[in-house]
């Protein structure tokens, strides 16, 4: 038993050096620059798609003085609030607007990559690791599209990359406050939280697990409370709206749902409402809830696995991948923007398994650029065939990467736990 214990306590890894790091992350930089700028050329020009307007919306009204919530609707929480304003101040028109809330978003995925490069340096990765990883975060928005140009997700993985290159590198309350900022301006970051108290727990104790636990949950309400306060309502319907959306036409359950039309001739209808195109119906509905019960199954099973095992810095990425990855591939709403979550998580996975979690991710990228923008309204009202297959093709190799990342975790702790009996 006591041999197993000394297992469960990491060996801390030779520290990497900070000038590699910073050279590593200075040359990523450079690259995610180029990526944006080209982002703006050619075929990437063309019919996109963007929430621009509705943000500038946002942003003119908290300009003029009007209180979120209150005074207008929102569908987002508080923490996204400066993603609105910051271009919107001054009373700035349409295109004033969007090249401030691009240049934004490149400033955010500049924090990202520094961040990355942070983390990196927290899990001791040498020169290789580093080149690969912060390469594919850097050219990550190539393979997203124009999609990240025009949507706020840079940044709160911003900050959820924030919060994990803190935890990894021994500053456990910076990262639970910095996860609790994150949750504020999407909520999607939630999902870490179990693993990264459960991760101070082990290496820690409960104490501490119990201040981070805490500090986590005050840095989320200082965000959210004042606008609770004020509008309780409000705040709520923000919350609410998000769960309640239907079958949105590029989940999991609607690819095999547009694939069943194709072969079989299901009669399915589409339906805009909650801001997306979903599908209507008895068996969508049906589906959805479905979804809904495995998912959470699915990260309620991840945090357990990572709780029963050893809390290695290299196993908390891995559950951090994993879970993500099961919020998104199972979710009843699959938006082309909720990838941007995985490019900071998953290319921190290491070794072969890394390698095999940062392809899939990228292929899972390309493969949503080619119906998004493009084809996308093509699929969304006359349910086109080659952007339905796409859409399933994507779907399936979400959950090929899910699978990697979780029999990863699993395998782990059954390696470590066998030699720990057998010592």
């Amino acid at each position: 038993m006591q041999c197993w214990q000394q297992m469960t306590v990491e060996s801390r890894p030779r520290p990497v050096d900070p000038m590699l790091a910073a050279f590593a992350a200075g040359i990523a930089s450079i690259l995610f620059l180029t990526s944006w700028a080209l982002l703006h050329r050619g075929f990437y020009k063309r019919d996109q798609i963007v929430d621009t307007p509705v943000y500038h919306r946002y942003g003119e009204a908290m300009d003029d003085g009007r209180v979120p919530y209150r005074d207008f609707g929102l569908e987002y929480p508080p923490g996204a609030l400066p993603a609105f304003v910051v271009p919107a101040i001054g009373d700035a028109d349409f295109g004033t607007f969007t090249r401030r809330f691009e240049g934004l978003m490149a400033v955010c995925g500049l924090a990202l990559v520094a961040f990355v490069a942070a983390a990196l340096a927290g899990l001791g990765a040498g020169a290789r690791r580093l080149a690969a990883a912060l390469g594919l975060v850097a050219l990550a928005p190539l393979a997203a599209g124009s999609v990240v140009l025009s949507r706020f997700d840079l940044w709160p993985a911003a900050l959820a990359a924030a919060a994990l290159a803190a935890l990894l590198s021994g500053r456990e309350r910076l990262g639970h406050g910095a996860l609790g900022l994150a949750i504020a301006a999407k909520i999607y970051p939630a999902v870490l939280a179990p693993l990264a108290v459960a991760y101070v727990w082990k290496r820690q104790g409960r104490r501490e697990a119990i201040r981070c636990g805490a500090i986590l949950v005050g840095a989320t309400a200082i965000v959210v409370l004042p606008f609770l306060a004020l509008s309780p309502g409000g705040v709520w319907d923000s919350f609410t709206r998000q769960a309640s959306r239907p079958l949105q036409i590029e989940s999991l359950g609607s690819a095999f749902l547009l694939a069943a039309h194709h072969l079989f001739g299901l009669d399915i209808t589409m339906d805009s409402s909650h801001g997306s195109q979903n599908l209507a119906g008895t068996l969508p509905g049906a589906l959805a809830l479905l979804q809904a019960l495995v998912q959470v199954a699915v990260l309620v099973a991840v945090w357990i696995a990572f709780a029963r095992g050893p809390a290695s810095k290299e196993r908390f990425v891995l559950a951090c991948a994993a879970v993500l990855t099961a919020f998104i591939a199972l979710g009843k709403v699959v938006s082309p923007q909720f990838l941007i979550w995985l490019i900071p998580v998953v290319p921190l996975v290491h070794g072969r398994r890394g390698l095999a979690a940062s392809s899939l991710l990228a292929a899972a990228l390309v493969l949503t650029q080619l119906w998004f923008p493009f084809r996308y309204w093509d699929l969304a009202l006359r349910f086109d065939e080659t952007a339905s297959w796409l859409v399933l093709v994507r779907d399936l190799v979400l959950l090929v990467l899910l699978a990697v990342l979780a029999l990863g975790l699993r395998e782990r702790y059954a390696d470590g736990l066998a030699r720990g009996r057998a010592t």
